[in-house]
């Protein structure tokens, strides 16, 4: 590629592009120019009030940890990596970091979407989950288990040669997926893993030339350090580039899969970005959840609020069920949304802009600044748990109020 062309592609990589590309759809429905919605920013006010007391009921002490997939591996009071870590007490802290890297990382891209009616008895315990925390307890039991792993002496690990061969009975048998009990997008999920492998080894100088593995990364990242501190940025960067080649090819650029980037005829741009919507959400949720995995082994994580808000369902269901995005359509909730329709890619912009919209007036609601309650914590305390409350309340089960389709690789 050129070095105009690599601009392109880095530029659609960055945070920057995300909310610049929102923000332009944000101010189409301003402008009331959109087919399927507007805007009552009213409602924000009543929406930020909401969740500052959703935050107060699950955080009494305000001290909200930044949004990950760590707080999920506590469900039902079980701390399960501390458990595991504990019988593994003979990690040292750099392969212990390199260890919470794999976990996280597998466990993030096996979270999209389930569905309303899969579940997971989790074994021994007996106790039952769904949604996040259910993808979440049996992502923590496979990796436990050394399935992800190629060594037989060294389960707690990821690496490529494990996940190259990683198949839909394997994740069927691990999620406890049968016709009884189904989940939406499994073969997306195999199929991410499977990928995943061929990207770490195609990527030696982010996951290591020798047997690669996801946790190699803290490698590099500590290498992209300036006296111990690291920009977040940095993160998704390196996210961003190492696991392009795992996304479905929606949209090429310049020989490049870009991943959750989305095409929308009202974007118009002079160049090769012309028409494209970046969103990223599950790389940036991954760098989210490498934060605490970095911090433990002694770097420090700068500019975490660079990052942007993650546009999916619960966080854009929060907005949709408070009125502050309302759609035209009677129809929209209950017809059936390709991901990659102007509808979605309009509702996930909104949710970008809005989660940035959200946070000062919760933070003036609890009397707390942006040091003590970063997007991230707002995101967790929070935004998607919000979210998650009020679709509960108002439609059975909980489900969003946008029918979504989801391929396992996106929600």
């Amino acid at each position: 590629m050129t070095q105009v062309e690599n601009n392109a592609v880095a530029w659609l990589r960055s945070p920057q592009a995300i909310r610049a590309r929102c923000g332009d759809l944000f101010a189409l429905v301003e402008r009331g120019e959109s087919d399927h919605f507007t805007l009552d920013m009213t409602a924000l006010e009543a929406a930020a009030s909401f969740v500052a007391e959703i935050i107060r009921e699950n955080y009494p002490d305000l001290k909200v940890p930044p949004h990950s997939r760590w707080g999920h591996f506590t469900v039902g009071g079980v701390d399960r990596w501390g458990d595991l870590a504990t019988h593994g007490s003979d990690l040292a802290p750099d392969e212990r970091a390199r260890a919470r890297i794999d976990l996280a990382v597998t466990s993030v891209l096996l979270d999209a979407g389930a569905g309303a009616t899969w579940r997971f008895r989790e074994p021994g315990a007996g106790a039952e989950f769904t949604r996040s925390e259910g993808l979440a307890v049996a992502s923590f039991h496979l990796f436990a288990s050394g399935a992800l792993s190629a060594d037989a002496n060294d389960p707690l690990r990821a690496d490529a040669a494990a996940l190259k061969r990683f198949d839909e009975a394997a994740l069927a048998t691990a999620f406890q997926i049968t016709a009884d009990n189904p989940m939406a997008g499994a073969a997306g999920r195999a199929g991410l893993l499977r990928a995943l492998g061929a990207a770490l080894s195609a990527a030696p100088d982010l996951f290591g030339g020798t047997a690669p593995r996801i946790g190699n990364l803290y490698d590099y990242l500590s290498g992209r350090a300036r006296d111990g501190v690291l920009p977040a940025s940095e993160i998704l960067a390196a996210l961003l580039r190492g696991l392009a080649p795992i996304w479905p090819g929606r949209v090429i650029l310049n020989g490049e899969n870009l991943g959750d980037v989305w095409r929308h005829p009202a974007i118009h741009a002079d160049d090769e970005t012309n028409g494209l919507v970046p969103f990223h959400k599950l790389p940036q949720w991954l760098a989210y959840s490498l934060i605490e995995p970095l911090e433990e082994a002694g770097l420090k994580i700068s500019g975490l609020d660079a990052l942007t808000g993650l546009a999916e369902y619960r966080n854009g269901g929060l907005f949709v069920d408070l009125g502050v995005i309302r759609p035209r359509a009677a129809s929209t909730g209950s017809d059936p949304l390709d991901v990659g329709s102007q509808q979605v890619v309009e509702w996930r912009a909104l949710t970008v802009v809005l989660l940035d919209r959200i946070a000062d007036p919760v933070r003036a609601v609890l009397e707390l600044d942006a040091q003590a309650l970063p997007l991230a914590a707002v995101l967790e305390g929070g935004t998607w748990r919000a979210g998650r409350v009020i679709a509960a309340k108002l439609r059975p089960g909980g489900p969003p109020p946008l029918n979504v389709i989801s391929d396992g690789t996106v929600f």
